[in-house]
């Protein structure tokens, strides 16, 4: 039911113009539940908007100043709208949680949208605050910073229901931070120039969809949380990670493109330790990976610390420098029903023509475990003494170590898992 209904204030909704010469927080203070209002085109001190109910929209000149310290705007009323405003030089104090817009756990069904937002410390904090929606707005931090030092775009602490939709991200620490936060949607926000674009930590049931990252040490780090969806995401050109778990369990990840994630490279040479990996899965079960394309990387999929009893199927892994790094105690099989992934480096056959490899497709052989002990060896690639290794190694299995095994391999890519498309 609307707000204004459970208030018992009249529909009809009067549009206030606040006074230029006034105080302005004293004009907030006193407007009714359901009252629309716009700020003047002037530069304004911070605000607060007590109020239940109302919307508080900006003229388009103005500007709200945090004065370097504390919240730029605090909203502490259900069901506000603040929509259309320009804030800037909020507090630096990450301790004291200094946001250019606050909005507190008493603030239920806040919608936060189409603001522009540049300062030091958080963008908007949303404080343990239930049914937000954060939509399209633009914010940067302060770029003469250290990243580290600087605070997220969007930062949820203990927020059920939220909505953080089509905001334009870059420039802070992370873009979008979920702390012990449940049941929430970050969909289709743009997010550059970070250190890491989605930030997940101890949250559980959440849907993320259709985001972008583009130049962010890593893309999406999501860590010790269950039953995440994530679904339809881009990272383009991140450094380390396109996509990094650590003890992520019951999660699927469906249809996300990850490309171009070659860190250590300088002039076209590869710095051994420092690969860039489309996918590092660390300590992590039980997840779907189905219909992705990690492409253009120096590893696509590197599992450690006991990742196992993940399901990976109808993936395409299109000419990364390595495929599969995965050193483990047992094999894992890479294919559901029938159904593997297509490898742009498979060198079988299929003889009956159905689409599938006659034989398995197996990225960890003792060559590829030599080669990561010594990288130095990897001068011999395409010797004689190399290719009398794996001739050895087929000629007598006795001697081959667990790793990951497709025993279906696609002969094409799936339809729409280019990743261009």
């Amino acid at each position: 039911m609307h707000y204004l209904l459970r208030y018992g204030v009249a529909l009809t909704v009067a549009l206030l113009s606040l006074n230029a010469n006034a105080d302005i927080q004293q004009q907030l203070d006193g407007l009714k539940p359901g009252s629309h209002i716009e700020l003047p085109p002037e530069q304004l001190s911070p605000l607060t908007i007590k109020v239940p109910g109302v919307t508080v929209a900006c003229a388009p000149d103005t500007v709200i100043d945090g004065g370097g310290s504390g919240n730029a705007v605090e909203i502490q009323a259900q069901e506000v709208t603040f929509t259309g405003c320009q804030v800037r030089n909020w507090g630096s104090d990450l301790n004291e949680l200094d946001a250019g817009i606050f909005v507190a756990r008493e603030a239920r069904g806040a919608v936060v949208e189409g603001n522009r937002l540049q300062g030091p410390a958080f963008g908007v904090w949303l404080d343990a605050t239930p049914d937000v929606t954060v939509r399209n707005n633009t914010i940067r931090g302060d770029a003469s910073m250290r990243p580290n030092d600087r605070g997220n775009g969007v930062h949820l602490f203990n927020t059920t229901g939220a909505l953080v939709e089509g905001n334009d991200i870059s420039q802070t620490r992370d873009a979008i931070y979920i702390e012990t936060a449940n049941h929430n949607t970050i969909r289709n926000n743009l997010m550059a120039d970070l250190r890491y674009g989605i930030h997940y930590m101890y949250s559980m049931d959440n849907l993320i969809e259709g985001n972008v990252t583009r130049g962010t040490r890593t893309g999406y780090a999501l860590m010790q949380s269950k039953r995440l969806k994530v679904i339809n995401n881009r990272s383009e050109n991140d450094e380390n990670y396109g996509i990094l778990m650590n003890f992520i369990t019951q999660s699927e990840l469906r249809g996300n493109v990850v490309t171009g994630v070659s860190s250590g490279q300088t002039a076209g040479v590869e710095i051994d330790g420092a690969e860039g990996k489309a996918v590092f899965i660390y300590n992590s079960l039980y997840n779907t990976f189905e219909g992705n394309v990690f492409a253009e990387s120096n590893i696509g999929i590197h599992l450690t610390a006991g990742s196992e009893d993940n399901k990976v199927f109808g993936n395409a892994f299109l000419n990364n420098q390595r495929q599969v790094k995965y050193v483990a105690t047992r094999t894992q099989e890479w294919s559901k029903s029938g159904e593997g992934n297509y490898w742009s480096d498979y060198l079988g056959w299929d003889r009956n023509q159905d689409g599938v490899g006659d034989v398995p497709y197996e990225p960890n052989d003792n060559v590829d475990r030599l080669l990561w002990k010594y990288p130095e060896a990897k001068i011999l690639m395409f010797s004689p003494a190399v290719d009398t290794l794996r001739w050895v190694q087929d000629a007598f299995p006795v001697v081959k170590d667990a790793g990951v095994s497709d025993s279906h391999p696609l002969m094409r890519i799936p339809a729409g898992l280019q990743p261009e498309s």
